[in-house]
């Protein structure tokens, strides 16, 4: 008992010092100022890995209303039309600072106990595992908003560096913190539940080091490519990375109010399947419904080359979106196997993952939904029960107010309950993401262990292990069938689609059945709109479902980085103010000016670290504003 109460007081020590900072300001002061003897580096580790979770007030600002809307990986409005919200954004830059803050004083504390002679054996390994949860929160800070600081924590205004800085900066940490790394070095028993994502296995922190220098290496890969290069082969050429489950670099969630709440857990967003999303799954691997649903779901399984219900006075059609226009008033004919596994099926109620958020309506469990005339009066009443639909983005002016079938918690695919409950882990990373990462760096002729189809097939097998649906994927990882974007799975199969493919729909008003042509989407932000179904769109295409739910910034750095994979633009019924640039006579392209970009800076900083602000919009090259692309972005 003795033993706890000691350890329980130096955390208290710990997270009192920590507190003690104002919060904006955490990044502005020096947080050694307490007696080094009175604290460990073990407690400002698990202190900064626990905060980084996000308690749900930052959670749901951060990781659910910007990255996973910017990313696409659930159907919002927000920051995907371009809007901003510096409260939110306050509440990120807040957090993120105290995360820093305190990897930061781990590593100062340890170096002043090794010069004391007081340190632990394990001290100075701690200090390279510090490094390394650092050099991933600068990271994830940079990607948000472009310059941060690199040598901050030493004084009360810190300058602010280049994205170029900050990435050599991390990745020469990773390289060293690595290099110091002694395996053989004991783990105190004591120290191991301090570690919430390895226990401190030092292999483990090595695999997660190396495989995060090769996901920032090839960050740099469209701006920077030597050094790219260099970084990622140097990462990859031991093979000591992240590769099976059981390296996964996860926290476990836990429910209440606290850093380890689940980050999708608040009941008020129904994280709807993004219309990206559905685009990708539609079709890809040639895995039919009917194989992978029960007998009570088969009478509503459509043919192949069904669009749905055409209801053009109550869907928007001004998008890019292929599925745009339409109400699929059934379920796909065959889909990507992960689909229903992510996101549940409408009026499913005897699914053990149906979400029937919110919890204070029955809003989830009411399918049936009115779209209605200019006066209010009921058209066209829809059961959406078994029906499988996404919707777009963007301004829908009448057609939206007309629609109450759209956006409903009852009539839309959401989130599975798997990731509202609070009971899963949290994944920073996993091994589908070296696997693809190696298989892109194999198309640019990389110096990697694997060939670029066995990494891109290995990814795809460890997506499909976490699933629980690998009965599908020898099946799946032959299919030549296009999705929806005009992808297919067999990595031996890069015939491009042709521009359109017939579709039969039928009339919503009037039940009269046509045939459609439908466009397979123009991505010009990837060569140019050319190329659908090359390597890299099949490895960044697996990517992006693989790493749903759980790593929307990565997702939309992806995007950010190649214009891959397609992003539908936000419809356009009337004029986006926030996105100038799309109109309505050119929103079938595709601009990096109608996707956000990054962050802005919080409105307090001019305020508080006036130079380093300056500092930061010099580096940053353009205007402090949503669409001004980072440095390693795709500019076009």
């Amino acid at each position: 008992m003795k033993t706890i109460l000691k350890k329980s007081g130096m955390f208290v020590a710990t997270a009192l010092l920590l507190a003690s900072c104002k919060k904006f300001e955490e990044l502005n002061v020096n947080p050694t100022a307490a007696s080094a003897d009175q604290v460990q580096v073990e407690y400002f580790i698990n202190k900064s890995i626990i905060d980084a979770q996000m308690n749900p007030d930052v959670a749901e600002r951060s990781f659910v209303l910007y990255w996973k809307t910017a990313g696409h990986q659930h159907s919002n409005g927000g920051i995907s039309s371009g809007s901003y919200n510096d409260d939110w954004t306050v509440a990120y830059y807040d957090q993120v600072s105290g995360w820093l803050n305190a990897a930061n004083t781990g590593i100062q504390i340890g170096n002043e106990q090794i010069a004391k002679g007081t340190n632990k054996v394990y001290t100075k390994n701690l200090m390279q595992i510090a490094r390394i949860w650092r050099a991933y929160l600068m990271t994830e800070m940079s990607d948000n908003f472009g310059p941060v600081p690199v040598n901050s924590f030493q004084g009360t205004n810190p300058d602010f560096s280049d994205v170029k800085t900050i990435y050599y900066f991390a990745l020469a940490e990773l390289k060293d913190a690595v290099a110091n790394i002694d395996e053989a070095a004991a783990v105190d028993a004591s120290i191991v539940a301090l570690d919430p994502a390895y226990g401190y296995s030092y292999a483990k922190w090595k695999k997660y080091a190396n495989s995060l220098r090769m996901r920032l290496a090839m960050r740099l890969s469209e701006v920077d490519a030597v050094k790219a290069k260099s970084e990622f082969e140097d990462a990859v050429a031991a093979g000591n990375f992240i590769k099976a489950t059981d390296e996964t670099f996860q926290v476990q969630e836990k429910d209440g109010w606290n850093s380890l709440t689940g980050v999708m857990s608040r009941e008020w967003n129904p994280q709807f399947i993004s219309a990206t999303l559905n685009n990708l799954y539609l079709g890809l691997g040639g895995v039919k419904s009917a194989d992978q649903l029960g007998a009570a779901y088969q009478s509503y399984i459509k043919p192949a080359d069904y669009i749905g219900l055409k209801l053009d006075d109550h869907f928007t059609s001004m998008t890019n979106n292929p599925s745009a226009g339409y109400w699929f008033d059934g379920l796909p004919y065959s889909i990507d196997p992960r689909a229903y596994k992510t996101f549940i099926i409408p009026g499913d109620f005897t699914d053990p993952n149906f979400n029937t958020y919110p919890s204070w309506t029955t809003d989830a469990k009411n399918t049936v939904r009115n779209l209605l005339d200019a006066a209010g009066g009921t058209v066209k009443t829809i059961d959406a029960k078994f029906n499988w639909n996404a919707s777009n983005t963007g301004d829908w002016q009448a057609k939206g107010t007309k629609n109450q079938l759209r956006a409903y918690e009852g009539t839309m695919p959401r989130l599975s309950n798997q990731f509202r409950a609070s009971k899963s882990k949290r994944i920073f990373f996993a091994a589908w993401e070296s696997y693809f990462l190696i298989a892109e760096a194999a198309e640019r002729n990389w110096t990697v262990p694997m060939t670029g189809k066995a990494a891109y097939e290995a990814g795809i097998a460890s997506s499909f292990e976490y699933w629980g649906v690998t009965a599908y994927l020898n099946a799946y990882k032959s299919s030549t069938d296009f999705s929806r974007t005009g992808t297919s799975v067999s990595w031996d199969h890069t015939t491009e689609p042709p521009a359109s493919h017939a579709m039969n729909f039928i009339n919503g008003y009037t039940n009269a059945a046509g045939t459609a042509q439908v466009l397979y989407p123009k991505n010009d932000l990837y060569k140019n709109g050319t190329v659908k179904n090359d390597h890299l769109t099949k490895i960044i295409t697996q990517k992006f479902i693989a790493q749903t739910p759980w790593l929307p910034l990565e997702a939309w750095s992806d995007q950010r980085r190649l214009g891959l994979p397609f992003f539908e633009n936000p419809a356009i019924e009337a004029v986006l103010p926030n996105l100038p640039a799309l109109t309505p006579s050119n929103y079938m392209t595709s601009n990096v000016k109608f996707f956000p970009q990054r962050l802005r800076y919080p409105s307090k900083l001019a305020n508080t670290n006036t130079n380093g602000y300056n500092q930061a919009i010099a580096a940053l090259g353009g205007a402090d504003a949503v669409l001004t692309p980072l440095w390693w972005a795709k500019k076009q």
